[in-house]
């Protein structure tokens, strides 16, 4: 019962620290009990199956975290109007696996190497755990623990440094040293050692803190120009009008929502992810034909100078097998296409700059490693009622230049927003701000949209980017490089915000480097292993 009891309050904390509705410096702490638990079964339990024991509980607490801070994901519905249990139950077990194996690989190697060398190893493995999120076709990273502090800008400004992956290693590190600390004074009961241990806690939480606060307060880094953008938010409901309403009609709607009072400057028009068609896609061999699109070219005309930047549905057919790329698949026609979930840049006169979204929701828009899975899957991709192929992408960062002004946009497509070292290729590759485009309408009105838009703040405060993000029932919102969200609009409002957007253009020392600290810890792993390993050899060796 005790080690039951451990195992819930650490799926407590970890779900009372997450945004938009947590105390995120619960995650202090939240690890202390499965590290107790653990422990305890390692060093004095009787249980024989203690490394099932140990998963067991462990796979208990994360998935009480996952289900309370994901569970929103149940809102998706099907197209038949029901919810898509999938959506919500294949991310909660998957996640809490991995999670699980993870500790469950600590418990091992603790055992094997000790206590110490096993705490160091901890930090090590999860840390490596959490890039393995960030990179393979499984991706997840939701619940990185670096995350959980995005409504508290003041706390993390340091993350211009280390990023959010810089925030999960400082929560593994007080996590340790807390179960440390405990440890020691259970052991000896000393006072002297438990009040020099917990100084030394107290500085670990508290100095980045109080550096965070000054950086906060003295940030003063001049913008190179500014540019107004106009956020549009058209709430187009995606199970009953965004891929049932006439093109020309959604097309339309957007451009009256675009209008504003007469002599207005706005430099961007910014709609959201997939704004445009709505049903179908555009091929981008007849962008120039497009009626849509041009449109769109004719509403600007009476805007000079002006740009509409807006997220599309896009296809590209290819003329024979020989010429189609790895993700195209054959069409009923017998035709090779790809899809695509694109931004495009358009200007009068100007051909049509287009991007292709690069981290794709795996499930939804990516049947993840499909060469392997799909023969025993068959096809298993999430339908919730646009298209159901593994998309196509594009493998570099591109970055829209206005040639009006100085601004430099980078185009992030929804889920991309999620992954601090991907966006930061868009910043070393000019981006002066970050412009989010999202549709976040498939949960409703839920911790989902919510907490994602939380997220955006991490990326503002990781690379001194100010925010312009646009989503298609909202939160649309103008974050600046602090992280402060300085206007946004009300969920469900269809609507436009305008805001004045500063550029900067000097690089933070994470938007040159990355996930830099993740990339130490799985050196350290890896030297971990092959340490034990090895020493393991050299002592059979002796003998």
């Amino acid at each position: 019962m005790k080690y039951l009891i451990l195992s819930l309050i650490s799926g407590v904390l970890l779900s009372l620290s997450w945004p938009t509705y947590g105390i995120p410096f619960f995650i202090f702490f939240a690890f202390v009990p499965l590290l107790m638990m653990e422990h305890d079964i390692s060093k004095f339990s009787k249980i024989k199956r203690k490394s099932l024991a140990v998963f067991g509980l462990s796979f208990l607490s994360f998935m009480i975290w996952n289900i309370f801070t994901t569970g929103w994901l149940y809102n998706a519905l099907n197209p038949d109007g029901s919810h898509s249990l999938m959506a919500v139950i294949f991310p909660v077990l998957f996640n809490s696996t991995v999670m699980s194996v993870t500790f469950l690989i600590y418990h091992k190697y603790k055992n094997a190497a000790g206590t110490y060398f096993g705490l160091v190893f901890f930090v090590a493995i999860w840390m490596s755990m959490e890039q393995l999120t960030l990179t393979w076709q499984f991706s997840w990273p939701w619940l990185n623990l670096g995350n959980a502090f995005a409504d508290y800008p003041k706390v993390i400004q340091w993350y211009d440094t280390f990023g959010a992956t810089g925030g999960t290693f400082w929560i593994l590190l007080i996590n340790v040293f807390a179960f440390y600390t405990f440890r020691i004074w259970e052991a000896g009961r000393i006072p002297k050692s438990l009040y020099k241990n917990l100084a030394i806690l107290s500085v670990i939480i508290f100095i980045p803190i109080l550096i965070s606060v000054i950086n906060y307060n003295s940030f003063d880094e001049k913008p190179i120009g500014e540019v107004k953008v106009d956020l549009l938010q058209p709430e187009l409901d995606p199970y009953s009008e965004k891929y049932t309403t006439d093109s020309l009609t959604i097309t339309n709607d957007l451009l009256k929502l675009a209008e504003v009072k007469p002599g207005a400057k706005i430099d961007y028009f910014i709609a959201p992810e997939t704004a445009l068609p709505g049903y179908g896609s555009i091929s981008e061999t007849g962008f120039q034909q497009s009626l849509i699109l041009n449109n769109v070219k004719d509403f600007l005309k009476n805007h000079p100078n002006s740009i509409f930047v807006t997220g599309i549905s896009s296809h590209k057919f290819y003329p024979n097998e020989e010429s189609k790329s790895e993700t195209a698949y054959l069409n009923p026609q017998g035709y090779y296409v790809d899809s695509f979930n694109s931004a495009v840049q358009i200007m009068p006169n100007k051909n049509v700059e287009v991007y292709h979204k690069g981290k794709l929701v795996p499930g939804v828009e990516m049947f993840p490693y499909i060469n392997i899975l799909k023969p025993i899957l068959g096809n298993a991709m999430i339908n919730l009622g646009g298209t159901t192929a593994s998309l196509g992408m594009d493998k570099t960062r591109k970055v829209f230049t206005n040639p009006y002004n100085k601004g430099k946009l980078a185009p992030i497509i929804c889920y991309e927003s999620i992954y601090g070292d991907y966006v930061t290729q868009y910043v070393r590759n000019g981006a002066n701000f970050l412009a989010i485009m999202t549709n976040d309408s498939w949960w409703g009105f839920s911790q989902g949209h919510k907490q994602l838009m939380a997220y955006a703040r991490l990326r503002a405060i990781e690379n001194r980017r100010e925010v312009a993000r646009s989503a298609n029932s909202g939160i649309s919102a103008h974050i600046n490089a602090r992280g402060d969200v300085l206007s946004d609009t009300i969920y469900g409002d269809q609507t436009a915000l305008p805001a004045t957007i500063q550029l900067y253009n000097q690089l933070t020392f994470y938007s040159r480097t990355g996930d830099l600290l993740a990339r130490i810890c799985m050196f350290t792993l890896g030297f971990l292993v092959i340490y034990y390993f090895g020493e393991k050899f050299l002592a059979k060796k002796k003998h």
